[in-house]
């Protein structure tokens, strides 16, 4: 209900012969969303000239991935937060080995998960919880002892989806 703040998020693809995504886990210090894993992104500024401008910034700003690396290929479904977010997923490749530094006061860790693993079907696990007096229905895909849920994990599934669709 009501307004949504524009956002977007960079799922960066590295190239390799397996490719794999990169994901991040945020900081046990922050307000919202802490120690969850994330993509690299947030809210669309005013400068921003558009959602993939604002995912580029925002992975330069969170683990300095250079936006001259990465070449944006597209756009993923739009997804709305229980939270208030209206996010644009900005699909991009980048090349392997890139050196990240995160930026510490938003991201504990930068890691690589295999893109295959995370758009199978078979890795998309069902789970409730109670938040805020009511029951949510989410998704989880669990991979290397982490827990990639919430947001990131739909988004990841509504990519597998679309893309078994197009094949």
């Amino acid at each position: 209900d009501g307004p949504y703040t524009p956002a977007a998020v960079l799922v960066a693809v590295v190239d390799r012969a397996e490719p794999g995504l990169i994901l991040t886990q945020r900081t046990e210090s922050l307000r919202r969303h802490a120690g969850q894993i994330a993509f690299p992104g947030g809210r669309i500024d005013p400068g921003d000239a558009d959602a993939a401008d604002a995912a580029l910034r925002e992975a330069e700003e969170e683990i300095a991935l250079p936006r001259a690396a990465a070449t944006v290929v597209g756009q993923a479904d739009l997804y709305l937060t229980v939270t208030g977010f209206e996010v644009t997923p900005v699909v991009a490749v980048i090349p392997p080995d890139l050196a990240y530094h995160p930026n510490e006061a938003e991201v504990a860790d930068v890691f690589e998960v295999p893109l295959a693993f995370v758009l199978d079907p078979a890795n998309h696990l069902r789970a409730t919880a109670e938040w805020q007096g009511q029951t949510r229905h989410f998704y989880e895909i669990h991979w290397d002892n982490r827990r990639i849920w919430g947001a990131t994990a739909a988004m990841l599934i509504n990519l597998s989806r679309r893309l078994r669709w197009a094949a």
